[in-house]
């Protein structure tokens, strides 16, 4: 702080003494701006920036030769700052700053001059315009743009190679002496790297640095101003400095000899174990490629990128009880060759690899895959097919057995010995149900189950001639009653689902003697079918059946007859057909059409008077039970309002008014269908001398608190009186001759229930009528 002080006077004191003071001897580093006959003089002032005097620094002084002394002479400043950064006395003229100025925010400003009479405001000098130049000083330190910085320089570079260039700034005025001058110097990171004074680039000092020995350093630079010199301002930064790898290190196994032990079951292409050699560099320069010395037919090295490692993979399938052991040399070199290092250094190592096959139970192996055997059809049930065979290659040679996969063959055609694996037919084969039976065989060793083996079994059905040929496809064949003989009526084709080897070849025949129709066979497995005569009539004959013998040329030799329908039809007088129906024919008797249409519609109204007369009668009503009123009988009540319809009349169970004694004990209800079955209870006896009407109302009391009772109106008959019953018999069966002899009167005291049969007695009473 004091060498910043002492330098800032200094500046002070040389400027103060370089500016001429003119005229007036005024004091201050302003300047007397007077008014001449030629216009203003020294439109400059100077003014230093961070000046630290009084508060308001003086600047200046304006003068007008219209000022005379006496105060009348008023002076105004306008322009940048005025009235705020500057002031003016407006009687001396005197300018003042109210603050520190600083250069770096504004180094100039332009201001305008006026002067007035106070007393009347106009303006005695024209305007005119002068600046206040602020003079710098060294308050500015040099500043870098990054506080850290980051570089990079290849390893084993040569002395003076360019690592950056980093450079400072300072705000102090560049042309005004040294202040902004800078000077760069480096106070850390040596002797590894330098820097240039004047532009700030960092280079390598010292030969043969090696990234695998120290890869990062940090490097400090110094920038001052003021050109080096004591008293100047300085900033610092620090520049990260990396070396970048290149490929100077060769690879290199740690362990030349490596062992890998793998089951002979690995599969092909499976890896079976990883190798490593080491190299220092990194990135591309640290890429190795792995080869196996002048090849091998049994394995394979391959580079896992990611890893850098040597990947040994099989080739081929390896067999224990073939051999168990291998062994090759193994070779590894970089991808990426630095042409500065290669002299001198053997970029490439080598190691031996070997390898120890384990032995593991394999299953059994077919000596054929797939199986394709031929078998003729027809063959007989247990027919020789052919032979499957699989062996255990391990060395114990254990015992194998045979088994069909069922899932292959579902209809069970084929049998396997599980011994020898001799298949055998169970059924006869029909070529031309199926042409090929695909199945699988199943190979399992006798002491491990779990070892087994599949192989397709694919067994050719052989086609023997034994179906015979039939027509292609079904004919409609019609011959023309004004046909002639000897004209094509129809072409036949025939069909055989055997193949044999050489091709069909059928020959169609008909009956020699047919003295209708003949056949011509065209030599190209078709055939013409030809009249033998002309005139056929319809009358005579509407339909001819034509058998055709259609036989083939393989051994054995197979033939069928097919039956040719040939319809004789009316044909116009080209050939074609119009009608193929017979013509009808006149009845004997004279019965004509028009009969015909009669007595079919008396058979229809017949059949409809019958129809009528049955649904006549099923809706016949029933008698009623009572024909009269006035025919009163035992044990019978006539209700008019039924209520529940005709299941009414079944509505109540006469057997429960019969004598309990006689009553059947397991008869159910048939008037409804119950939801449960209710025990039988059995009505309790009725005793002797038991009132009429108190068994009428027990029973009513049992029938509503019956859950099963129907909850419709009931016709109920009684016939069970009761017995001792004081009112004897009511039954007019056994009564007296005349029904004078009875009186009824004790009926209207049985209270309302019995009030229709006081009517009925007691109005037929003699006495009464009377």
């Amino acid at each position: 702080v004091c060498v910043c002080v002492c330098v800032c006077v200094c500046v002070w004191v040389c400027v103060f003494v370089s500016v001429t003071w003119k005229l007036f001897g005024m004091e201050g580093d302003g300047r007397i701006l007077q008014r001449s006959k030629r216009g203003w003089m020294w439109n400059q002032f100077f003014l230093l920036e961070e000046y630290t005097g009084n508060d308001h620094q003086y600047v200046g002084k304006l003068h007008s030769n219209m000022d005379k002394g006496n105060g009348n002479v008023r002076y105004v400043l306008t322009g940048d700052g005025a009235g705020t950064l500057f002031l003016i006395d407006e009687k001396s003229g005197d300018i003042h700053a109210t603050k520190r100025l600083d250069r770096e925010e504004k180094a100039m400003y332009t201001l305008n001059a006026k002067v007035l009479d106070r007393n009347t405001n106009a303006e005695l000098e024209p305007d005119t315009e002068f600046n206040i130049k602020i003079h710098d000083i060294n308050d500015n330190a040099p500043k870098f743009s990054k506080e850290i910085y980051f570089a990079s320089v290849p390893e084993m570079s040569d002395v003076g190679t360019t690592v950056v260039t980093i450079t400072a700034s300072d705000a102090d005025d560049q042309t005004y002496g040294n202040s902004a001058k800078l000077v760069y110097s480096i106070l850390q990171g040596q002797p590894y790297f330098s820097v240039d004074s004047e532009n700030g680039t960092i280079k390598t000092a010292l030969p043969g640095m090696d990234r695998e020995v120290k890869e990062h350093y940090q490097v400090v630079i110094q920038a001052k101003d003021m050109a080096g010199q004591m008293g100047g301002l300085s900033g610092t930064t620090t520049v990260s400095i990396t070396l970048s790898d290149v490929n100077d290190s060769p690879p290199r196994f740690a362990n030349h000899s490596f062992r890998v032990t793998t089951p002979e079951s690995t599969e092909v292409g499976g890896a079976i174990g990883r190798i490593k050699a080491d190299d220092p560099d990194v990135g591309r320069n640290a890429e190795m490629e792995y080869s196996i010395v002048g090849g091998h037919d049994i394995f394979n090295i391959v580079t896992d990128q990611k890893t850098q490692e040597g990947v040994i993979v099989i080739k081929k399938v390896l067999d224990y009880e073939t051999k168990k052991d291998y062994e090759f040399r193994v070779e590894v070199r970089n991808t990426y060759l630095d042409a500065r290092f290669i002299h001198g250094l053997q970029f490439k190592d080598y190691a031996t690899v070997r390898v120890t096959v384990e032995d593991v139970d394999e299953p059994p192996v077919f000596t054929r895959n797939p199986y394709v055997i031929e078998v003729h059809e027809d063959t007989a049930a247990g027919s020789f097919v052919g032979v499957v065979s699989a062996r255990d290659l391990d060395a114990d040679r254990k015992a194998v057995k045979y088994s069909i996969d069922r899932h292959t063959d579902l209809e069970r055609l084929f049998n396997i010995d599980s011994t020898n694996g001799t298949i055998t037919t169970l059924k006869a084969l029909d070529r031309e149900m199926s042409k090929w039976h695909n199945i699988s065989v199943v190979a399992t060793e006798i002491n491990n189950p779990g070892q087994t083996t599949r192989v397709p079994v694919f067994i050719k059905v052989l086609d023997v001639n034994d179906n015979a040929p039939e027509f292609a496809t079904s004919y409609d064949t019609f011959v023309c009653e004004n046909v002639k003989a000897g004209q094509l009526i129809q072409t036949i084709s025939a069909v055989d689902t055997d193949e044999p080897q050489v091709g069909h070849k059928f020959v169609f025949t008909i009956s020699p003697t047919n003295p209708n129709f003949t056949v011509v066979d065209r030599e190209d497995n078709t055939a013409n079918i030809l009249t033998r005569r002309g005139g056929f009539s319809r009358r005579e004959m509407s339909m001819y059946f034509l058998p055709v013998v259609i036989s083939d040329n393989d051994y054995p030799i197979q033939s069928s007859t097919s039956t040719l329908v040939v319809r004789v039809c009316a044909c116009d007088s080209r050939g074609n057909m119009q009608s193929c129906s017979p013509e009808v024919l006149p009845f004997s008797e004279g019965l004509t059409t028009g009969a015909l249409v009669a007595i079919l519609l008396c058979v229809i109204i017949l059949l409809m008077i019958v129809v009528l007369f049955a649904a006549l009668r099923r809706q016949r009503k029933k008698e009623p039970l009572i024909i009269s009123k006035e025919d009163v009988r035992d044990n019978v009540v006539s209700y008019n309002d039924e209520g529940g319809g005709e299941e009414d009349t079944q509505a109540f169970d006469i057997g429960t008014l019969r004598n309990p004694e006689v009553m059947d004990a397991n008869k159910l209800r048939r008037d409804i269908i119950p939801e449960m079955l209710f025990p039988f209870r059995r009505t309790s006896p009725i005793k002797d001398n038991t009132d009429v009407r108190d068994f009428i109302n027990g029973r009513l009391q049992e029938n509503d608190s019956d859950p099963t009772a129907p909850p419709y109106d009931s016709l109920a008959t009684y016939a069970y009186e009761g017995n001792g019953s004081l009112a004897e018999s009511l039954s007019s069966l056994e009564s007296a001759a005349t029904e004078g002899d009875h009186d009824y009167d004790y009926l209207s005291n049985w209270g309302p229930q019995f009030k229709k049969l006081a009517e009925m007695y007691i109005g037929k009473s003699p006495d009464r009528e009377t």
